[in-house]
């Protein structure tokens, strides 16, 4: 059953209209109303366009939290073969929140990291809602040593409202293992991609993100911050996360302009919950032509061009 977000309230009625049309004329004795579905079909689309081309940030927000698009286990299943999860950090533990592994795409080994969130309560709880706790980065860290002994390139799927926030994540060191896997992402001799498939927030995202290309998807986000949490510091009250959302440049269009990012993913009209296969096919093209840019470059010239972009990122106009 599809999930309709707030403001798809009037495409949710005219498919609920359409679905009874069609259930009516599925049946035996049904009538011919094949004219009407097909304006009522049509109306729908066009509809759909019209609510997408002047969404918001905080609609994309909502966009980016939709429960049915694709996470970083659709991708692996869809985008990937031969995948063989690695995991545990070799000093605390195994975190479900970060998985990551050595697998096959377009032809090349490759290893792969990113945030799950999962999608039944069973599985968000597994996967802690993609809140990742220290191990999760240190085993980040533990697959970008392994990428570079073997010269493989990385590739990374930020997708986490945040870093796990508790008190267990502090007294194992949550702030120093994001530290290091934004380091060790920055060191690396080789090639490395990220793909921001949904949230990206906070050091949570960074820790995984330090790439020498910084995708993302059409309605995902990127930020320092959630826009929650911004709201709670700025003005001291959560409710008030929509203008936080407007103000932080929080969508892709506004990162590429202040090139924080380096390419947008177009995803089918709608958002990629509606067609996930298209949207990861779209990724995946997108993924394999950053890598094509960056083979052939030396691990000092790739460790230079990493530097060099993280380091622009703020000195336009100064």
């Amino acid at each position: 059953m599809a999930t309709y977000l707030e403001f798809e309230k009037p495409i949710a009625e005219l498919d609920a209209k359409i679905a009874e049309l069609e259930a009516l004329a599925a049946r035996k004795d049904g009538p011919s109303i094949s004219d009407e579905l097909a304006k009522l079909k049509t109306k729908s689309v066009r509809q759909l366009k019209q609510i997408y081309s002047e969404l918001n940030a905080w609609r994309i927000t909502q966009v980016a939290r939709h429960p049915d698009r694709p996470h970083l286990s659709d991708f692996i299943t869809t985008v990937f073969e031969d995948f063989e999860e690695l995991a545990g950090d070799r000093v605390y533990g195994n975190d479900e929140a970060i998985i990551g592994g050595i697998a096959r795409f377009k032809g090349r080994s490759v290893v792969l990291m990113g945030h799950e969130k999962g999608r039944t309560t069973e599985k968000r709880l597994k996967h802690n809602f993609g809140m990742a706790h220290p191990e999760g980065y240190r085993k980040a860290v533990r697959l970008m040593d392994l990428a570079e002994k073997f010269n493989l390139p990385v590739l990374s799927f930020p997708d986490t409202a945040g870093a796990y926030p508790g008190k267990g994540g502090e007294e194992r060191g949550q702030a120093e293992a994001i530290a290091r896997g934004t380091q060790r992402g920055l060191s690396l001799g080789v090639p490395f991609v990220t793909l921001i498939i949904g949230e990206g927030m906070s050091g949570g995202a960074i820790g995984i993100a330090a790439a020498n290309r910084v995708l993302m998807m059409e309605y995902a986000i990127y930020s320092v911050i959630s826009p929650e949490g911004c709201a709670s510091i700025l003005y001291r009250d959560a409710t008030k996360a929509k203008d936080a959302a407007e103000a932080m440049g929080i969508t892709a269009p506004e990162l590429l302009k202040h090139k924080i990012v380096d390419g947008i993913v177009k995803e089918p009209v709608g958002g990629a919950h509606r067609d996930p296969q298209r949207a990861m096919a779209a990724a995946a093209k997108a993924i394999d032509a950053a890598l094509q840019e960056l083979e052939g470059m030396t691990p000092a010239e790739l460790r230079a061009q990493r530097r060099e972009r993280f380091y622009a990122i703020g000195r336009e106009g100064l």
